[in-house]
């Protein structure tokens, strides 16, 4: 694969197409790369205890590494 994690990629495809950031993992088995900032999901977390509220965070999914190239 030729992205490492650290290293600066712009995205080439999809909704966020043209967006630079950093690598924050890379999962050579599977061809894929999460970038912070890029492909973010909205997950919704249940409430653990009762009286605790539940939350929506932001987390960022993985996109194929063919999507992404260096950026310099």
């Amino acid at each position: 694969m030729h992205i490492k994690k650290g290293d600066k990629v712009k995205v080439l495809t999809g909704r966020d197409a043209g967006k630079t950031g950093e690598v924050v993992k890379a999962m050579p088995k599977d061809n894929r790369v999460v970038v912070a900032g890029v492909n973010v999901m909205k997950r919704h977390l249940r409430p653990r205890r009762q009286g605790e509220p539940g939350q929506i965070i932001d987390k960022e999914s993985p996109i194929h590494a063919s999507n992404v190239v260096k950026a310099k």
